[in-house]
């Protein structure tokens, strides 16, 4: 199934049934009449006609959402976001009309409709138009919008050339985001990357305030030397979070010198060789 047709599905299955007729009637008039206002009429009704719950989600949802599209991850929608973008895919067979209404809607979006469209992202055709759309919502102040283009969006890590790409990793640990749930993470790890993240870590220490452990994550598989020193006081002067993640870093390094570092703990050692020390555990306990 396309995504356009598992939004339907979802939603048809969720909403009540007059909440559904009033959205296929109007995803119906946006394909046949081929005015814009249409599409602004309906998107602007969403929240009255369909209402703001979470989208209802099972695990095979999930897959079928990810089998639609590669790396599609829908979890934290809401009804209203799915029924927008439901509404802004009827066009996806005019790349160029569906990429022009969108600029406008964006232009004049609330945070929930521009949360939804930003989510929307990777489903849109033509992918490398929406660039100068995508990389201009990582300035915006409002994290949820922030967050809507950079965690569980594949399209960043797809699109993004390596200056904006490093620049939504260094503003998610500024705004306090998570970086687990950004997609392609690790594939896009970059020695600049690490350069600024550590650069960021030095601010941070000067300042007296804590680091993220998941900046790490990161900076691991580009440490080589003074990046082996900042590990290294990590791992001497950190929290066990911290510490873990040092552990980690160090055991994605390349310098043959981060092997010794991390020996110094026998059982930080053991736990990363045995595999019982992961990313996942780091972030779950930070």
């Amino acid at each position: 199934m396309t995504p356009r047709e598992l939004l339907v599905r979802w939603l048809s299955r969720q909403l009540p049934a007059d909440a559904t007729a009033w959205l296929m009637k109007s995803a119906a008039q946006v394909e046949s009449t081929g005015k814009d206002a249409s599409v602004y009429l309906a998107v602007s009704l969403v929240t009255r006609k369909v209402g703001k719950a979470d989208l209802a989600l099972s695990e095979p949802d999930l897959r079928e959402a990810e089998g639609a599209r590669a790396n599609w991850d829908p979890r934290g929608w809401s009804a209203d976001q799915a029924a927008r973008v439901l509404l802004v895919l009827v066009l996806q067979q005019d790349p160029s009309r569906l990429a022009r209404v969108l600029e406008q809607l964006c232009n004049s979006a609330d945070v929930s409709e521009l949360v939804a469209f930003y989510r929307g992202l990777p489903l849109y055709p033509d992918q490398p138009r929406y660039l100068a759309r995508a990389t201009e919502g990582l300035r915006t102040n409002i994290k949820g919008a922030f967050e809507a283009i950079a965690l569980r969006n594949p399209y960043p890590s797809e699109q993004f050339p390596e200056a904006a790409w490093n620049q939504m990793v260094l503003k998610a640990l500024f705004v306090g985001s998570a970086l687990w749930p950004i997609v392609g993470l690790d594939r896009r790890a970059n020695a600049e990357l690490a350069r600024m993240l550590r650069d960021y870590a030095h601010e941070r220490w000067a300042a007296g305030r804590p680091v993220s452990p998941e900046l790490w994550r990161c900076v691991g598989p580009h440490a080589t030397g003074a990046a082996l020193k900042d590990l290294e006081r990590v791992l001497r002067e950190g929290t066990e979070p911290e510490r873990r993640a040092a552990a980690l870093a160090l055991r994605a390094s390349p310098d043959a010198g981060a092997r010794p570092l991390l020996e110094r703990d026998a059982a930080l050692a053991k736990a990363v060789a045995g595999g019982e020390l992961t990313w996942e555990r780091v972030c779950a306990t930070a």
